[in-house]
């Protein structure tokens, strides 16, 4: 039993990981397809859009987990590129097929390739073992050569040693692979399972291609019955209404589809689909993403967690510009009823078991804090701030010879009615920690410290030394609270530009839709080291789209709609110039 339960453990560890794998990959594929396009933002060439939705979503089943679009022809950019970036793209993917991209595929090749995961298993029989079902529709623009270039690849496949078959399926030429039969022993149940296998199609202006045959027959019924496929799907339709008109990227996915794929059931389902899209601007790429909630949910159980902010928050101009990573908004004392908590409770809750569980891979420092200060985030902290609010993390130059020492951190809170009573708070629990709480003159400024006070016995005298645990001081309009004394001077003598008035982050800004609730700044060089400690499955995400992460000089995320029943929010990439 003990056995059993482990195991059961172990496998819901796996899914999990699995979950956080695919959706981690379909936003990487995203920032892949597009960040080999870096280089555009240094040219005054400019895409052409004319579709503003995948046209390949009438192949799709309406309950399919997941669909990718690109919805430009790459071909298009050949002749900006600096570093021959796209032609190592076509070189990899085509490396085995022994196709020519100029010669057999640019000839017909539209503005448009989708990918789709189209079902969990192709037989839904789980005996045989789960084999998804994948669909590539490619859009043309000359239907004949697509043609020729579908049976010049089987005839090719063919003469590497498959079996091609032919069947015409309610008016359409189909062509695929006979199965190659792998046998598995290693249970005592043999099992079967298909592999190498590949089925094309051409069917007006797009060509198919699938793991099986039975994903392109589906495909002819999706488009046969429109009450089945995708675009005729009212979520996907509420969904797609949400698409800026010159977005170069899309994705969908339907949330609890995904995770009954990797075996999960999604927890906290307020949201049930999302969609996502890449735009290009002149100094980097923009990535929104809305979340649609389910249709029958209550408006008040997704309200804004904020005023919506129509200028950058002011707390920032106490920020120094040295900040990796930087989070303002206002009103964190709505934040544990708001449609971002929402989100958050749903999406860690499904992935890593618990909320508590994605905090302490994502942010351990936080973890640290509240584990040796005894607090609790939200009602030791949130509750109280509900003006402006900046809250950021600074390398600590001791980390350097210690990488068991988290960097530093500098929090600044607008005055509100509830702020003296927060402080208190924080102060009565420096006291119950056993910490020091008096006060000092620092450069004619009055600051309040607590330190941790320790006797050190030397030869035959007693020396009390003194460790600064953190320090909060009253300036204008808001109180800022610091890690350390040094940072602290550093703040109220000015002995570096702000973050505001960092060009950069200015620029980061400027490209997110006003008004908003916020954002989260993260310079990447100097933040890079830091999350990839704290989450792994980042390098992942950064091996998949490696041309941008190489040039990504900083991301911002904020999210921003007023809509009951959406969450929509964006991640600005800015790409070094």
């Amino acid at each position: 039993m003990v056995t059993e339960k482990r195991e059961n453990r172990l496998n819901v560890n796996n899914q999990r990981l699995s979950f956080r794998f695919i959706v981690a990959g379909v936003v990487a594929v995203l920032l892949a397809i597009t960040g080999f396009y870096w280089f555009l933002f240094k040219s005054p060439v400019k895409l052409n859009t004319p579709i503003s939705q995948p046209g390949a979503a009438i192949f799709v089943s309406n309950v399919a987990p997941a669909m990718v679009s690109l919805l430009v022809n790459p071909e298009g950019l050949q002749s900006i590129e600096k570093k021959g970036e796209i032609s190592q793209i076509k070189n990899s993917l085509l490396a085995k097929t022994n196709i020519n991209f100029k010669d057999d595929i640019k000839p017909w090749l539209s503005n448009e390739i989708t990918l789709a995961v189209t079902s969990e298993d192709i037989d839904r029989d789980p005996e045989n073992g789960l084999q998804p079902g994948y669909l590539m529709a490619l859009a043309t623009n000359n239907p004949e050569k697509s043609r020729e270039f579908v049976e010049l690849l089987f005839s090719r496949r063919t003469l590497a040693g498959t079996n091609l078959e032919v069947e015409q399926y309610k008016g359409v030429k189909l062509l695929y692979d006979t199965p190659e039969i792998i046998t598995s022993k290693k249970s005592q149940n043999t099992k079967s399972k298909i592999q190498n296998s590949l089925a094309g199609a051409v069917i007006d202006d797009f060509v198919l291609f699938a793991n099986d045959l039975k994903v392109v027959k589906e495909a002819i019924n999706n488009i046969q019955a429109p009450n089945l496929n995708l675009s005729s799907d009212s979520e996907y339709q509420k969904a797609v209404k949400e698409l800026p008109t010159n977005a170069v990227a899309v994705a969908f996915l339907k949330l609890p589809t995904l995770a009954k794929w990797q075996g999960l059931e999604l927890a906290e389902s307020t949201y049930k689909s999302q969609i996502l899209s890449l735009v290009l601007k002149s100094q980097g790429m923009l990535a929104e993403s809305t979340f649609l909630s389910r249709s029958n949910l209550p408006s008040s159980k997704v309200a804004s967690v904020s005023t919506p902010l129509s200028k950058p928050v002011d707390a920032l101009k106490y920020i120094p510009e040295s900040a990796g990573l930087a989070i303002a908004g206002a009103n964190l004392s709505n934040l544990p009823n708001s449609n971002l908590d929402k989100l958050w409770q749903q999406a860690t809750a499904t992935i890593y078991g618990s909320s508590q569980e994605a905090i302490a891979r994502w942010m351990q420092p936080l973890i640290d804090v509240q584990k040796s200060w005894d607090i609790n985030w939200k009602e030791d902290i949130f509750s109280w701030v509900s003006g402006e609010y900046a809250l950021a993390i600074l390398p600590n130059q001791e980390a350097n010879q210690d990488k068991n020492i988290n960097p530093n951190w500098v929090f600044v809170v607008e005055k509100t009615p509830q702020l003296e009573q927060g402080i208190a708070k924080l102060d009565n629990i420096a006291t119950n920690n056993e910490f020091n709480v008096s006060s000092l003159i620092l450069n004619n400024q009055k600051i309040a410290v607590w330190t941790e006070l320790k006797a050190i016995p030397e030869n035959s005298s007693v020396n009390i030394e003194a460790k600064v645990k953190g320090a909060h001081t009253s300036i204008d309009n808001y109180e800022i609270i610091t890690s350390d004394l040094a940072l602290m001077e550093k703040i109220i003598t000015h002995q570096e530009h702000t973050l505001m008035e960092n060009s950069n982050f200015q620029d980061s800004i400027a490209n997110l839709p006003q008004p908003n609730q916020g954002y989260i700044y993260i310079d990447w060089k100097k933040s890079q080291e830091f999350l990839e400690s704290q989450q792994p499955l980042l390098k992942f995400v950064e091996l998949l789209g490696k041309p941008l992460f190489d040039n990504l000089r900083s991301l911002t995320v904020s999210s921003y709609g007023q809509e009951a029943e959406t969450l929509k929010g964006g991640v600005f990439f800015q790409l070094e110039k």
